[in-house]
């Protein structure tokens, strides 16, 4: 039996699926839901992607436009206790992945999660560098090639989450992006890659080249008036380039929360762990060993030196 057998024996005959993805998606998250959304097309199944949170980057907006990907947020979206949810590069129960009326019947995720109770499918593979990668297999399980549209968007989705395959590469990762570099949209893909900041952004560049501290090879940089956690995450890139960091650690405060991005080249450091041990009893946090994020709900009495010194304890462990 194939893992997309398997996922149709447990979806059974209700209609329709959603498939989710963690809140304030990333590319990686929405070309792995709009791949699985084709998948189980082929199957005879029809389903509707769904997000928590907001899209905030202009670049993730214009594939979607422009690869005919209808994505809806969560708030909007009339749902049945008994409807099925499949989620695609989250994990139930994780607190980035707002919890919907529906049924949580399936995990498909890249990120080290612990497995959840109560799922009776789970795709969990923390080796690999992207979310696309594994939805890239559901298509091979099917016996189909994959369309252009889903092929450029899986592609997108291995490129942003491996960083130009730099990243988290696994075998797996390879052999996908070398088919679907056969049957993507070459020039559209390129295009928003490249085009992945605007001119506004260009503050927080400012705000982070001007308040960066580094040392013993770990950059650390506060933003008390906010940066969206995707560009944090670009920003992450940006400093972990730097010969004299290894480590790069990025807060902001947003609205309510605050929103932590980690980036990480050496072997023997975990990201994902350390972000989990310098957040531990003020937030949560999860990832990779080399890439990873957290958020804290509980804003009174942190600031940006309690953060950064939390995060050196951690390392120094």
């Amino acid at each position: 039996m194939s893992r997309l057998s398997d996922l149709l024996e447990v979806i059974g005959t209700r209609r329709p699926v959603f498939v989710q993805t963690h809140d304030f998606p990333d590319h990686d998250a929405i070309a792995s839901a709009f791949g699985m959304q084709g998948v189980l097309r082929l199957a005879g199944v029809p389903s509707r992607i769904v997000y928590g949170g907001d899209l905030q980057r202009d670049s993730l907006r214009r594939m979607i436009r422009d690869l005919g990907i209808e994505a809806l947020s969560a708030a909007t979206v009339q749902m049945r206790t008994a409807d099925p949810v499949v989620i695609v590069d989250g994990c139930k129960g994780s607190k980035n992945v707002t919890e919907l009326p529906g049924d949580e019947i399936a995990v498909i995720d890249h990120h080290e999660v612990n497995s959840p109770d109560n799922v009776p499918f789970i795709d969990i593979r923390p080796d690999t560098g992207a979310c696309a990668t594994l939805i890239y297999g559901y298509w091979g399980d099917a016996g189909e090639v994959v369309p252009a549209p889903v092929a450029t968007a899986l592609m997108i989705g291995i490129n942003m989450d491996t960083a130009l395959l730099t990243r988290q590469v696994s075998r797996a990762d390879i052999e996908a992006y070398a088919d679907l570099y056969s049957r993507a949209d070459i020039r559209l893909e390129n295009s928003i890659l490249r085009n992945s900041i605007q001119t506004k952004d260009l503050a927080f560049y400012r705000h982070a080249l001007e308040n960066v501290q580094i040392a013993d090879r770990v950059a650390f940089c506060w933003f008390p008036n906010g940066c969206n956690q995707n560009l944090l995450g670009i920003l992450g890139d940006f400093f972990i380039s730097l010969e004299e960091a290894e480590f790069v650690v990025l807060c902001a405060r947003n609205a309510n929360v605050i929103n932590v991005s980690v980036r990480n080249e050496r072997e023997s450091w975990n990201a994902s762990r350390i972000v989990q041990a310098a957040l531990d009893g003020i937030g949560f946090g999860g990832g990779h060993a080399d890439m990873a994020g957290g958020i804290i709900r509980d804003l009174d009495g942190i600031s940006g030196p309690l953060l950064h010194e939390r995060f050196l304890a951690a390392l120094r462990k």
